[in-house]
């Protein structure tokens, strides 16, 4: 099905943010039912539809992933007032090729051995839906709390605000 337009200038628009952000707390069902949430540095976006992260075989969200597919990421910029909401399924792999792709020396630390490394687990998630906030600037707030007072209103949404699906 093909996307329409303004769905894909909102997956492009998700996707450059999740590149500026990269640090995303992602958000596994461990086996007691319990959410268990830690932070992973994003390493490729493909295309708005699949974001790519390492993991070692031997993470407890290996487990929990075997247990239950679905996963949360949660990026956030607040000095650029920026955040974002994804759901997904994951799915772990080995793939030497596509993980020399995305190494960078930092990884190293984690993984001597490099992009071959046994310990390393490629660990894709597919997004399902997302949705991010961009909020507004001082002065736009400042000018939304005055007509709130003066209307007795709340104010309206301010910012933007886009859900994807």
């Amino acid at each position: 099905m093909p996307r329409s337009e303004g769905r894909a200038d909102q997956l492009d628009a998700m996707a450059a943010m999740i590149r500026k952000i990269r640090i995303a707390l992602l958000t596994t069902v461990d086996l007691e039912g319990r959410f268990h949430t830690r932070p992973v540095q994003t390493l490729q976006v493909e295309r708005g539809e699949v974001i790519w992260f390492f993991t070692g075989w031997s993470s407890p969200k290996v487990d929990e992933l075997i247990h239950d597919h679905r996963v949360s990421l949660g990026y956030a910029d607040p000095g650029g007032r920026i955040y974002l909401a994804v759901s997904g399924v994951a799915s772990l792999l080995r793939d030497p090729a596509k993980a020399g792709r995305l190494w960078s020396a930092e990884q190293r630390a984690y993984y001597p051995d490099g992009s071959g490394d046994r310990r390393l687990a490629l660990l894709k998630v597919r997004i399902e839906q997302a949705e991010y906030w961009i909020g507004p600037g001082r002065v736009a707030r400042w000018a939304a709390a005055a007509k709130a007072v003066v209307t007795g209103k709340p104010a309206e949404v301010i910012g933007e605000n886009r859900k994807i699906r």
